[in-house]
């Protein structure tokens, strides 16, 4: 069963398990599309792969598969944002 983590591993954005905004890696590291994109260029700082939009699991399923309420977040940060 896929882990809905409940925020970004970069900024500690609430990424709840309706969030569009959530994109995972392979191994299931969950960070914003804000962090994604502005930060780590598209790759995972945990692992190195890309990311996919995290799916969503249908409210209805939540009650028997509930999303993660463990909290994830890089301790060393994600490092300096890309210049706009």
């Amino acid at each position: 069963m896929l882990e809905l983590r409940p925020n970004c591993e970069c900024c500690d954005k609430d990424l709840p398990p309706e969030a569009t905004d959530a994109l995972i890696c392979t191994f299931e590291c969950t960070f914003c599309a804000d962090c994604v994109e502005n930060v780590l260029d598209g790759v995972c700082p945990n692992c190195g792969g890309n990311f996919s939009a995290r799916p969503i699991r249908p409210a209805a399923k939540l009650n028997k598969y509930p999303a993660s309420t463990k909290r994830v977040l890089k301790a060393e940060g994600c490092g300096p944002r890309k210049a706009a």
